[in-house]
């Protein structure tokens, strides 16, 4: 029996999700089909300007993305903070952009005479549309849909693209945070699509790398690498891009040998300000996804969540 997604989602306990959504159907999201020989490769694209844009207006703060070739990854930070700061207007300004405005929000922002039962209306649907721009549901719901129709489209038929439900694991600490993302952008090179992490499109690292280039410190829709949040009270993520790098290039060649479980000669120093085993961190960047992990954590991190949701026990991979 399929849990909740309100079990499986809670914000309360950490902010940090790895998602992961497949195509139901026998044909590609992407790449080529060998079957017919048809090429899909352009719907990477669709798929990462659509999470590149909804990022810019949902509360959603995007850490690491990958688009293969039936499904993609993505690894988010929920930014309840952010949308309580908004204000109402701020509010409607945003749902609206992509969903048709209410009249009477239209009279409500005119600031038309309203009775006592419309404001209560307007102030209701208000409170419920700040909810939706911080939740991980609408955000992918919103994805989905988006993808599915553009691509139901152009196969000429209808019918369910997607899987019922995405798939979401908690990510409750930085050490879990930081395999995550080198899992996903590492995903490409496991799947031999590339011999290089930095080769392959249509991921967060290669739209860094990218900007990079171009002089630019930051990707619309993607979230800042900002270091030691202790230090510096700025959203972002809590490591350093250089060191970032540098795992991820560790990581991705360590896990093309046959015997990974070794203390490599020098370690990155990312890995020490964690104080991160660097056996643990590679072997959860190997094996995020090869078990049932719905919870991904350090053991009394992931006690708190299991105190907190009021629950036996949570299916979760244990990091010491």
């Amino acid at each position: 029996m399929a849990t909740a997604r309100s079990r499986l989602v809670c914000p309360d306990v950490t902010p940090y999700y790895h998602c992961v959504s497949r195509c139901v159907r026998r044909s590609f999201l992407c790449g080529e089909d060998a079957l017919t020989g048809r090429s899909f490769e352009h719907r990477r694209d669709w798929i990462e300007q659509r999470i590149l844009t909804l990022a810019t207006y949902y509360c959603v703060d995007v850490y690491a993305y990958a688009v293969m070739s039936n499904h993609y990854h993505l690894v988010v930070s929920l930014n309840q903070q952010q949308a309580l700061a908004l204000s109402d207007r701020d509010v409607v300004e945003r749902w609206c952009v992509e969903h048709k405005m209410p009249l009477m929000i239209k009279n409500w922002l005119a600031g038309e005479l309203l009775t006592d039962a419309q404001k209560t209306w307007c102030d209701e649907t208000i409170t419920e549309w700040r909810e939706r721009l911080c939740s991980l549901s609408w955000f992918m719901k919103e994805l989905n849909y988006g993808i599915a129709v553009q691509a139901n489209k152009e196969d000429d038929c209808t019918g369910r693209f997607w899987e019922g439900r995405f798939k979401s694991q908690a990510l409750l600490d930085e050490k879990a945070l930081l395999s995550a993302m080198a899992y996903v952008e590492l995903n490409p090179v496991r799947a031999e699509m590339v011999s290089t992490p930095e080769e392959a499109k249509h991921t967060s690292l290669r739209a860094r790398l990218d900007a990079l280039e171009q002089g630019k410190t930051q990707v619309q829709g993607l979230a800042n690498f900002v270091g030691n949040l202790e230090a510096d009270n700025t959203s972002g993520i809590p490591f350093r891009l250089l060191d970032y790098l540098e795992l991820v290039d560790w990581v991705g060649r360590h896990a093309r040998e046959s015997s990974a479980g070794y203390i490599a000669a020098s370690t990155p120093n990312i890995l020490t300000r964690l104080a991160f085993c660097d056996y643990q961190c590679l072997t959860l960047c190997t094996r995020l996804e090869q078990e049932t992990n719905i919870w991904v954590g350090a053991a009394h991190k992931l006690e708190h969540a299991k105190k907190t949701l009021n629950k036996q026990r949570i299916t979760g991979f244990q990091i010491s």
